[in-house]
This record gives structure tokens, C-alpha cells and sequence, in this order.
């Protein structure tokens, strides 16, 4: 019964991805890490714009 359960959620649930950039902050000059989650598609656009 558990499995069918977990199934039926991970079916019906959308798949997101939690990315993390590097970006360098202009007021201190120190690095500082950005988190967003978002679908698959759009991790490469996120990442590759400043």
C-alpha cells in the first residue's frame, strides 16, 4: 500500500531543481551564493545570464 501511495505522488507532483550560482556581490567584492528552484528546462538560461 505505501508504494502505491509514494507512486501516485511522484506522479502527480512536478519535477523541480534546485540550482546554485556564484555570483560575485558588487558592494563588498565577496562571493555569495544564489539558490532558486525551478524546472529542468530552465536551469541552463538561469545559469548562464549575470
Amino acid at each position: 500500500m505505501a508504494k502505491k501511495t509514494v507512486a501516485s505522488l511522484q506522479s502527480s507532483s512536478k519535477r523541480l531543481t534546485k540550482a546554485i550560482k556564484m555570483v560575485k556581490s558588487p558592494k563588498s567584492g565577496a562571493y555569495v551564493f544564489v539558490e532558486s528552484v525551478m524546472p529542468p528546462e530552465m536551469v541552463n538560461d538561469w545559469i548562464a545570464k549575470k
